[in-house]
């Protein structure tokens, strides 16, 4: 689990580094570093408990550093999709760095055609304001935990650059 905090910390530099907005960029860094200190701390933590007797109490200071990190992912992940909405940079020749910037390019792609579909919408409720399906709309959360656990650490997106081929098609 600790390693894979890292990957996201990896990734939340790419887009701060792409990204066109200092304040989201700032805000997504902040983020990542957050990120890496709890990953690093339950990594510590982690090998402890190993040499150690077992424990009720270091038992729930590994569960609570797990969760620490998956808050601090999702944080991640937020400030990613804002980044992304303000725009990124063409990335650099660099092919993780493409990748990264290819998956965020197909969520905010997927976000912009849910929104247009969404304005499309002409029920309006009582006072004029028009009524959205119950479906929530795109994330990056939700497109990292549609990835199946053998593409997971891999940055290539194989099936998110499927749906976003699909998404194109109805642009």
């Amino acid at each position: 689990i600790a390693s894979d905090g890292q990957v996201f910390v990896k990734f939340g530099h790419i887009v701060a580094k792409h990204c066109l907005d200092k304040r989201c960029s700032t805000e997504l860094l902040c983020a990542a570093e957050q990120t890496h200190t709890i990953s690093s701390q339950l990594s510590i933590v982690a090998r402890v408990k190993a040499v150690t007797a077992e424990s009720k109490s270091s038992s729930e200071l590994l569960v609570s550093n797990a969760q620490n990190l998956i808050q601090a992912v999702l944080h991640v992940l937020k400030a990613a999709e804002a980044a992304c909405i303000k725009g990124l940079k063409q990335p650099l020749p660099d092919p993780e760095e493409e990748e990264v910037a290819a998956f965020c390019m197909c969520w905010r792609k997927n976000l912009l055609w849910h929104r247009a579909k969404e304005s499309l919408n002409s029920d309006r409720d009582e006072l004029g304001l028009r009524k959205t399906q119950a479906r929530a709309e795109p994330s990056l959360t939700a497109m990292i935990q549609e990835q199946s656990p053998q593409t997971k650490n891999n940055p290539r997106h194989p099936k998110t650059i499927k749906v976003c081929t699909m998404m194109d098609s109805h642009l």
